[in-house]
């Protein structure tokens, strides 16, 4: 058996980050940048007032003062009206401010109180005396022309497409979303919905792997459920028009384990055993290569154990931080934390064990009563995490510390 680690050595030296692209900052959330995003002009853009108020020179606006109001700046205004001694213009927030005031007075610094009224007064009285330069944002406060808004590698989120637009671009180049082809094998496979007869089980992998996949930033092409028939899957895979495919069942010892039977040595696509447990049975390697000299040309594969708690664990283990490098990310781990033990379980001595388990701030405890079986699958409805277990561990008592992998 090869070590976790090992496995997912391979994986990550083998696998590549997918190529940017032009898009719209509409539909780039979620994506990682790909370059820097500078600003196109200084931001604030102008000097703008921060308050609905009045526009006046602070050497008239003295407490007590009544000033003329000789004009009206609105939002989007491009006017910009002369203030002479003893006057002042009714601004609105993020007005440009007029060349001639050094000062906004806020509204509920006047006699006049809060309420906007549809036509600008005659004249206001100020109450309370500005500072120097209140309520102005001045121009380039922010960030100067030029000035990086957004850097490369950010994964875009609503606030970084905003900056992005503040920075004025509508477009993009960020890396794209993976495309995951979910393929199920097994002869014993039914639709959910399906009333099982003898020796068939309920196809849950598929629903798994696909909510997965999204979850992880990728997005799933298409599923497909394939019998125990090699020629059949040959068929499903001819021509995936993916970026990746994952593959669940058939890939341990089995006389029927069809995965293996029709992938193992294409492609460069080998078969192993990890010392993992649940999930030993892997198989990794790309689709389509040319030959062991040439460029890689092919899209990952994954093929995985075919009980459901084994394809979680294998997936968080494995896929997802592939998945992740593909889509531009530096991050690709879940979280990792320390918890004591809530109580005791054991574990087996030859191999990591990765269980799915329920954490809160302080423990951990095993989420099924029945152990870590890669069968147990209503264990995986209350887990929050995946407990690590080191090989060398073969009994975790209450109090021990454990390493926790935070799902949720």
């Amino acid at each position: 058996m090869i070590t976790v680690d090992e496995h997912r050595s391979r994986i990550q030296t083998t696998v590549s980050r997918l190529p940017a692209t032009i898009l719209s900052i509409h539909s780039a959330a979620g994506l990682v940048l790909a370059e820097d995003v500078t600003n196109r002009w200084p931001v604030p853009l102008f000097d703008n007032s921060a308050m609905d108020g009045y526009a006046v020179r602070r050497v008239d606006a003295a407490v007590g003062a009544t000033l003329k109001v000789v004009a009206d700046v609105p939002a989007g205004s491009p006017d910009d009206p002369p203030i002479g001694a003893g006057e002042a213009v009714r601004i609105m927030t993020g007005a440009p401010v007029p060349t001639d005031a050094d000062a906004i007075v806020p509204l509920e610094h006047t006699d006049l109180g809060t309420e906007i009224l549809a036509t600008p007064p005659d004249s206001v009285t100020v109450t309370v005396e500005p500072k120097p330069h209140a309520h102005i944002r001045r121009s380039g406060e922010d960030a100067p022309a030029g000035a990086v808004a957004v850097s490369a590698g950010t994964v875009l989120g609503p606030w970084q497409v905003s900056a992005i637009a503040s920075a004025g671009h509508d477009r993009v180049l960020a890396y794209r979303r993976p495309r995951v082809a979910v393929i199920s094998t097994g002869t014993e496979l039914v639709e959910p919905s399906q009333t099982p007869r003898r020796g068939q089980i309920p196809e849950s992998n598929s629903v798994l792997l696909s909510a997965a996949v999204t979850e992880a930033g990728a997005e799933v092409g298409w599923t497909a459920t394939v019998a125990d028939d090699e020629e059949a899957l040959r068929r499903t895979l001819a021509d995936p028009d993916v970026d990746a495919v994952v593959l669940t069942g058939g890939a341990s010892v089995g006389a029927f384990d069809v995965v293996k039977a029709v992938l193992n040595g294409v492609g460069g696509i080998e078969f192993t055993t990890v010392a993992m447990q649940p999930g030993k049975p892997q198989g990794f390697g790309l689709l389509g290569v040319r030959g062991p000299s040439a460029e890689r040309t092919g899209i990952p594969v994954f093929c995985l154990p075919g009980n459901p708690v084994s394809v979680a664990v294998s997936f968080e283990m494995f896929v997802r931080p592939a998945l992740r490098k593909m889509a531009g990310h530096t991050d690709l781990d879940r979280p990792r934390v320390v918890r004591r033990a809530a109580t005791g379980w054991r574990s087996r001595a030859d191999r990591v064990q990765i269980l799915p388990a329920v954490a809160d701030a302080q423990t951990v405890r095993p989420a099924s009563r029945g152990g870590s079986g890669s069968h147990l699958v209503s264990s995986l409805a209350d887990a929050s995490a995946l407990a690590i277990v080191p090989a060398d561990v073969v009994e975790i008592f209450e109090g021990d510390p454990v390493t926790v992998m935070v799902l949720s």
